[in-house]
C-alpha cells in the first residue's frame, strides 16, 4: 500500500502531513466517532422508544444489547477479513452498511425491526473499526507518527460518546427517531470522502486459504458468550441456561484453539498473544472499558432516578470528562513518544480508581464541584492516557498483514470486557437491593457496584504494572550495551594512537 506521506527521505521531512493523508485520518476518525456516538445515544432516548412503540423494559434492553451482540461477536471476524480482503474494501462497505442501518432505525414502527437494525450497525461496526484501525497502523509507521495518529484517532471515540449524551438530550426533546437518523449522514458524508481519500490496500494473496472452520467456531464463541452475559442478569447466575452456555462456550474456544493451531491461516496466530505487552494491553482494554461503563451505567441511573436530574443535565456532568480528553488529544502523540505506553497507562489506572474511589463519597444532596466533578476530571485524565496508549501498545511490532487481526483483538477485548463487567455489576447491585425502596437504601444498593468498579480498575493497574518492570529491563540492557559500545570504542581509539605512536617511531629510526 502506498502511503500519502510527504516523503520518506529523512525522519524530519515525513513528520509533515500532506492534505490527503489529513483526509484519510479524518475519514477514519469519523467512522469511529460514529460507533462511539451511537452507543451513548440510544440509552437516553430508551424511555421514549419504549412509550411510542410499547415495549417492555427486558425488549429495550435489546435494544442496547442487540448492537453489542453484533459488535463484539464479529470483531474477530472483521478483523482478519480486512487483512485478507483488503482494509479498504471492507471499510467502505461496512460504512455504507451502517448508514442504511441508521436509516432504517429512524423509520421503523416495530420494536423487532429496530432490534434488527440495531444488531445490523453493530455487525457493520465489528468491521469498520479494526479495519479504520488496521488503515492506520498501516499507512503510518511505527514510531511519532503513528502515535499521533492514533491518540487523535481515539480521542475521537471518547469525544464521540460524550457528545453523544448531549445530543441524545437534546434530539430526544424532540424526538428519539432523530437520534437514530443522525448518524446515517454522516455516514454517508464519510463514505463519500473515503472513496476518494482512503488508499487503496492490496489483498493478502500470501495466505493458504481461507479459515471458514476458525471464522465459524470463533464468530460463534464470541455471539454465545455476549449473548450468555447480557441475559445472566435476568435470568440468573446460577441457573442451569446459563451455566450451560458458559460451559458450551468453554467447548466452542477449546476447539476453537485447536483449529487455530493447526490452520495454515488462522483467524489468529496465537503466537501474537506470547508478547507481554500485547497480553498487558488486552487485559488493560478489558479492565479499563468494562471499569467505565459499569460507572457510567450506574451514575447515569444515579442522577436521573435519585437526584432527578434530566437527561440534558446529566450528559452536562459528563461533558468535562469528553472536554479533557478532546483537549489533550493534539498533545498525547509527543506525551507517548517521551514516557512510553506502559508509564502512561500505569498513570492512568492509577487515576481512574482515585476518581472512582472519591465518588463513593456521593449522597443524596451532593455539591457538583466539590464531590462529583473531581471524580469525572480524573476519570477523563485517566480516559486520555489509557486508551491511546492501549492502541499503540497492542499495533506496535505487528507486520502489516496482521494488523487487521490485532486491531479485531483489541476490539473484542473492549467489548467482551464491557459486557461481562456490567453484568457483574448490575448483578451485585441487584443482589444488595433491598425491600425498601426510598432513595437512601437505593443509593446504598449502589455503593457495592460503584467498589466493585474500583476493584476492576485496581486489577487493572496491578495487571498492567507488570509492564513497568519490562520497561526498565530493557532500559537497563541498552544502557549497558552503549555503555560497552563506548568502551569498546575507546579501546579502539587508544589501540590506533598506539600504532601511530610505533609507526612514527619506526619512521625516525
Amino acid at each position: 500500500m502506498t502511503s500519502p506521506l510527504t516523503t520518506s527521505a529523512a525522519p524530519s521531512s515525513a513528520a509533515r502531513w500532506t492534505p490527503r493523508l489529513w483526509g484519510t485520518l479524518l475519514v477514519l476518525c469519523a467512522a469511529m466517532f460514529l460507533d462511539a456516538l451511537d452507543v451513548s445515544m440510544v440509552g437516553v432516548a430508551l424511555p421514549s422508544i419504549g412509550s411510542e412503540l410499547d415495549l417492555s423494559t427486558s425488549t429495550l434492553q435489546w435494544i442496547v444489547s442487540g448492537y453489542i451482540l453484533g459488535y463484539g461477536g464479529l470483531l474477530l471476524l472483521g478483523g482478519r477479513a480486512a487483512d485478507l480482503l483488503g482494509r479498504r474494501q471492507v471499510f467502505l462497505v461496512a460504512l455504507g452498511v451502517f448508514a442504511l442501518a441508521s436509516l432504517l432505525g429512524g423509520l421503523v414502527d416495530s420494536g423487532p425491526l429496530l432490534i434488527a437494525s440495531r444488531f445490523i450497525k453493530g455487525l457493520s461496526a465489528a468491521f469498520t473499526a479494526p479495519a479504520g484501525l488496521s488503515i492506520i497502523t498501516t499507512t503510518f509507521p511505527e514510531g511519532p507518527l503513528r502515535n499521533r495518529a492514533l491518540s487523535i484517532y481515539v480521542t475521537c471515540a471518547a469525544t464521540g460518546f460524550s457528545m453523544g449524551l448531549v445530543l441524545s438530550g437534546l434530539l430526544t426533546e424532540a424526538s428519539w427517531r432523530l437520534t437514530m437518523l443522525l448518524p446515517a449522514p454522516i455516514a454517508v458524508i464519510a463514505l463519500i470522502a473515503g472513496l476518494k481519500l482512503i488508499p487503496r490496500s492490496e489483498r493478502d494473496r500470501t495466505h493458504r486459504g481461507y479459515d471458514i472452520p476458525g471464522a465459524i467456531l470463533g464468530t460463534a464463541s464470541m455471539l454465545l458468550l455476549v449473548f450468555t452475559v447480557v441475559q445472566a442478569p435476568e435470568v440468573g447466575w446460577a441457573t442451569a441456561r446459563t451455566l450451560l452456555s458458559f460451559l458450551a462456550v468453554a467447548v466452542l474456544l477449546t476447539v476453537f484453539v485447536r483449529v487455530e493451531r493447526r490452520s495454515p491461516s488462522p483467524l489468529i496466530r496465537l503466537g501474537v498473544l506470547r508478547s507481554g505487552n500485547q497480553i498487558r494491553a488486552q487485559l488493560g482494554a478489558m479492565a479499563f472499558f468494562g471499569s467505565y461503563v459499569s460507572f457510567q451505567f450506574l451514575v447515569t441511573i444515579y442522577m436521573q432516578s435519585l437526584l432527578g436530574w434530566s437527561a440534558l443535565h446529566t450528559a452536562l456532568a459528563f461533558l468535562p470528562a469528553g472536554a479533557l480528553v478532546a483537549l489533550s488529544s493534539t498533545k498525547m502523540g509527543a506525551i507517548v513518544d517521551r514516557f512510553g505506553t506502559p508509564r502512561l497507562i500505569v498513570a492512568g489506572f492509577a487515576l481512574m480508581v482515585v476518581g472512582y474511589a472519591l465518588f463513593l463519597r456521593v449522597d443524596l444532596d451532593p455539591v457538583y464541584a466539590a464531590v462529583i466533578l473531581p471524580s469525572m476530571l480524573l476519570i477523563g485524565a485517566a480516559c486520555a492516557l489509557v486508551f491511546p496508549s492501549l492502541n499503540i501498545q497492542a499495533t506496535n511490532g505487528v507486520e502489516d498483514h496482521e494488523q487487521g487481526m490485532v486491531s479485531g483483538l483489541l476490539n473484542t477485548s473492549v467489548q467482551v470486557g464491557g459486557a461481562i463487567f456490567l453484568a457483574i455489576v448490575t448483578a451485585v447491585v441487584t443482589a444488595n437491593t433491598s425491600e425498601s425502596s426510598s432513595p437512601q437504601a437505593v443509593l446504598d444498593s449502589y455503593r457495592p457496584g460503584l467498589a466493585v468498579v474500583t476493584a476492576i480498575a485496581v486489577a487493572g493497574l496491578l495487571i498492567t504494572a507488570t509492564g513497568l518492570r519490562g520497561q526498565r529491563t530493557r532500559q537497563t540492557t541498552i544502557l549497558v550495551a552503549k555503555s560497552d559500545d563506548v568502551q569498546k570504542s575507546d579501546d579502539v581509539q587508544k589501540k590506533n594512537e598506539q600504532v601511530m605512536e610505533e609507526a612514527q617511531v619506526a619512521a625516525r629510526d
